[in-house]
């Protein structure tokens, strides 16, 4: 169990931010992490602390991306980074009005509902504004992670920023809290892929990666995630 010190969850964006943003990305064989996403979540994962991803993913309602080529690229990062307590997913585009693109509420509140824990006791780490700005929209904690497309203006208006994954774990996962749910660790494997009983998602809360909504636990594969803001191009921002 999470510590009072630890967040119930945290929640982290898809490209960019775990992941090497390839826009539009129809090919698992193209998934890179970036470096330190596995270290940073699995320091997140021993300290009891369940993570997820919430993803936007409008190559789908452009067309550019079918929705089993997204569920294959979403096993891929979960191969790859996981395993993950849930995958929440907009396959919407700005048009769409839905309430779930980011910066809308829905993909945090969503995945925070699926992990039975309330958004306000949640954080979200991503490397652009509308992150945050869904991260506060749902009364969570946001925390940025600047890359080079992350606008200047969003690392101003940001509330928390951090150099990089390792520093944003590092102001959510206390150092006692973190060391004692290692050494317990040690004693509670259950044979579980990160070796923590934990780490399992809880059975029915994975991810919410359909277009309605609905949580799961496999990486979503039809319900992608509206991708990006206005940027040159849009696929390239979450």
């Amino acid at each position: 169990m999470p510590s009072r010190d630890n967040p119930a969850a945290v929640l982290f964006d898809r490209d960019g931010t775990l992941i090497v943003n390839v826009p539009y990305n129809r090919d698992p064989g193209r998934v890179e992490p970036v470096p330190g996403a596995l270290r940073a979540l699995d320091r997140v994962r021993r300290a009891g602390v369940p993570v997820g991803v919430i993803t936007n993913q409008s190559g789908v309602a452009r067309g550019l991306i079918g929705a089993e080529e997204l569920r294959e690229v979403n096993a891929r990062v979960d191969e790859l980074l996981g395993p993950f307590a849930v995958w929440a997913v907009c396959p919407h585009g700005e048009s769409d009005g839905c309430g779930c693109r980011k910066p809308a509420p829905g993909l945090v509140l969503r995945a925070a509902a699926a992990l039975g824990v309330d958004a306000r006791d949640c954080v979200v780490i991503g490397d652009i504004g509308r992150d945050v700005e869904a991260a506060r929209a749902a009364g969570a904690r946001g925390i940025l992670v600047p890359t080079p497309q992350t606008l200047p203006c969003e690392v101003e208006a940001a509330e928390e920023v951090a150099d990089d994954l390792a520093a944003a774990v590092d102001r959510v996962i206390g150092t006692a809290a973190d060391g004692e749910a290692r050494a317990a660790a040690g004693t509670a494997r259950s044979g579980s892929p990160r070796g923590t009983a934990q780490n399992e998602p809880p059975a029915g809360a994975a991810r919410s990666g359909s277009p309605g909504g609905t949580a799961r636990k496999e990486p979503p594969g039809g319900a992608a995630r509206s991708g990006s803001r206005a940027r040159p191009d849009a696929g390239a921002r979450s």
